[in-house]
């Protein structure tokens, strides 16, 4: 009978300090990790979850090496509350009371 090989001991770390290295909010990382964009959470006890440090230090510096491209500005003009309309006269047709 073989005995399976013990896995690496390997740093973990918790929420809050994730929160210091990964400037995102909760529900941020919850969505990327969904999506398989972020590292996983593994669960330590029932109300302890944990990251692998290693993972999350890896995935910073993959998005170091790629950056994402910012996502294009919303079009205001098709705003349902207050959207913006087009200006009835062009800049600087405005008259001046003198």
């Amino acid at each position: 009978m073989s005995r399976a090989e013990p896995l690496p001991i390997r740093q973990t770390t918790r929420r809050q300090r994730l929160r210091e290295i990964v400037p995102l909010a909760d529900s941020t990382i919850y969505e990327m990790e969904q999506r398989g964009e972020f590292p996983r959470r593994f669960a330590l006890t029932p109300r302890c979850v944990v990251w692998d440090l290693g993972e999350v230090q890896a995935w910073l510096a993959a998005r170091r090496s790629k950056p994402v491209l910012r996502a294009p500005g919303p079009d205001v003009k098709q705003r349902r509350a207050r959207p913006v309309r087009e200006q009835d006269r062009e800049p600087g047709s405005a008259s001046t009371a003198g």
